[in-house]
């Protein structure tokens, strides 16, 4: 029996996480010639979102690709390039709807209803075809890691108007007093840690009631809605750390996550893509609050 879509992603993350992989570690490096490397990129320089960010990051790594940018057969040959013989497509997936016409037994009238799927088609590194323009090979600049504040990041955190309190040595998010706590940021081992672990603590802070409203029905702690929430937060935080350039190293406390993940993902297919979805709300909630003041200034 051929595996659907969902099922064929959840695999291939379970897979990763069983060898201690976090599929949605960014893969690459600093700047690319076709601009900065964020998320994965469309042909045309449009970025990739959700569950595709995690897939394409998962097929970088396992192809060693230094290029972020990703196109069809079809768009490749547009171009005048070709496909290298033998090369093998990556995967994205996009939500699309059927309409069905169905019986109302009650009434005995016919009504159409729209039913949602997922579709899937394939796509390939640039560094898999031939015969495109040289900008699109360029290799990634090394980048030395900050050892101090990085000033973008500090202001893409202080324009969110979250209550960012410092002390102690561990870093949550209380929705009882709805903010969150953190470590000095001299006690990270760099930079880029610190800004990660706070994006995570910020997605975490998109669940309260007057602003996302995220809940998985979390009981305890430990329980598959906790996993969810972290789950959630853990891909937040890539999703920012790409957005500002940032390529913090996994924290080690989140290795105690990937047991309760597993079984998540192995419980539903459709979990991991759920967990895209919503953080990449978080997410986009999250660079939202950047507009409101340049909008009031302008």
């Amino acid at each position: 029996m051929k595996q659907d879509i969902y099922e064929r992603v959840t695999a291939a993350i379970v897979a990763d996480l069983e060898e201690g992989v976090r599929t949605w570690q960014k893969p690459w490096n600093a700047e690319h010639a076709a601009g900065r490397i964020t998320r994965p990129l469309r042909h045309n320089g449009v970025p990739y979102q959700g569950i595709n960010v995690i897939m394409l990051w998962s097929a970088a790594m396992a192809g060693g690709f230094a290029a972020p940018i990703w196109m069809t057969f079809k768009q490749a040959k547009e171009m005048g390039a070709h496909v290298r013989k033998g090369a093998k497509g990556s995967l994205v997936v996009y939500a699309d709807r059927i309409r069905k016409t169905e019986l109302d037994l009650s009434t005995g009238e016919e009504q159409e209803r729209d039913i949602p799927f997922m579709k899937g088609y394939t796509v390939f590194n640039v560094e898999q075809i031939e015969g495109l323009p040289g900008p699109f090979y360029a290799a990634a600049e090394q980048r030395l890691d900050p050892v101090q504040r990085i000033a973008h990041a500090e202001g893409f955190f202080a324009s969110l108007g979250a209550d960012i309190r410092h002390g102690g040595n561990q870093a949550y998010y209380t929705m009882a007093e709805d903010r969150v706590q953190m470590p000095p940021f001299e006690t990270f081992r760099d930079a880029e840690s610190y800004y990660a672990t706070l994006a995570h603590e910020c997605t975490h802070w998109t669940r309260h009631p007057s602003r996302l409203e995220r809940d998985f029905g979390r009981k305890r702690w430990g329980d598959e809605g906790y996993a969810m929430e972290e789950l959630v937060a853990e891909l937040g935080s890539a999703f920012l750390s790409a957005d500002l350039d940032l390529t913090p190293e996994p924290r080690e406390d989140h290795a105690a996550y990937i047991g309760s993940w597993l079984k998540v993902l192995k419980n539903d297919k459709r979990a991991i893509f759920t967990a895209a979805s919503h953080a990449q709300r978080a997410a986009d909630f999250l660079t939202g609050l950047q507009q409101q003041p340049m909008e009031k200034a302008a």
